[in-house]
């Protein structure tokens, strides 16, 4: 359900900008820059889904990259629960990582094939919670495991003995460990077959009722997103360039790179 706008934001991002400087020459000197994010400005309200759609370099993974602060901003503000955290110390920031969480695009990379999957769900644990015992641990990435749709006996097993679709389980277990209120979605569906999206597109809308969870959900398929979305951005060259709630996006969209995107979406 879409949340009040009454409310303040949880998340308010003010002219975000994310430069990449590119380097040439002999001396790898700066000659020029990639504009990645340039002048965004967006709010997110708590308990809602906003999609960003774009096509690949749009630069909507590099804005949701910075907002958990992967990708450092060039300039902007961003702003969680009405306090800056964009210009945070790594320590100052750390409290915010418990918070805001992010899920990655490719469960085939995301997860490391050395670890087991109690050491991959369990590492944020072991780290945000040193107080935790080695059982506790166990006890609570079993019941990650479970609320997510897998088996507590999985425990001990590796990420080659996963489907793609299991693999994203694991990634969403890992992104809800330490409890956080708001997550990144990065195309979460993108690389998974047509018949395990849905399901992992509801096992994240299950979860946001149960938990009261806020997504920012990056895509590059609109189908996806209009189911999801309580809002949409649109996003093209690093710039925002129309933003409406899901259904005005889909019933009447009034930018010419919307029109184009909802043309190549397949007709069923």
């Amino acid at each position: 359900m879409p949340a009040s706008t009454d409310a303040a934001p949880i998340l308010e991002v003010e002219h975000l900008k994310v430069y990449f400087p590119i380097l040439g020459g002999v001396f790898r000197h700066q000659v020029g820059e990639v504009k990645a994010v340039d002048d965004v400005s967006f709010t997110v309200q708590r308990g809602e889904t906003v999609g960003l759609v774009g096509e690949s370099g749009s630069g909507k993974t590099t804005l949701g990259r910075a907002i958990i602060r992967l990708n450092e901003p060039t300039a902007g503000v961003i702003k969680y629960e009405g306090k800056v955290i964009s210009d945070l110390s790594a320590r100052a920031f750390w409290p915010y990582r418990k918070k805001i969480q992010i899920i990655f695009q490719d469960p085939y990379n995301s997860l490391n094939p050395r670890l087991s999957i109690f050491e991959i769900v369990g590492e944020a644990l072991e780290i945000h919670f040193p107080q935790m015992s080695r059982a506790d641990r166990r006890e609570r990435v079993a019941g990650l495991l479970k609320q997510v749709g897998l088996q507590p006996e999985h425990l001990d097993r590796y990420p080659h003995e996963f489907s793609g679709g299991q693999r994203q389980r694991i990634g969403i277990a890992r992104a809800l460990a330490v409890g956080p209120e708001f997550i990144v979605c990065d195309e979460p569906v993108s690389a998974l077959d047509v018949s395990v999206q849905a399901q992992i597109v509801n096992l994240l809308q299950d979860l946001q009722e149960e938990l009261g969870l806020t997504y920012l959900f990056i895509a590059h398929d609109l189908a996806v997103v209009e189911h999801i979305s309580d809002h949409v951005l649109v996003m093209n060259q690093g710039k925002i360039v129309e933003a409406a709630s899901a259904e005005a996006i889909y019933e009447n969209p009034q930018h010419e790179y919307t029109r184009k995107l909802l043309a190549a979406v397949p007709k069923l």
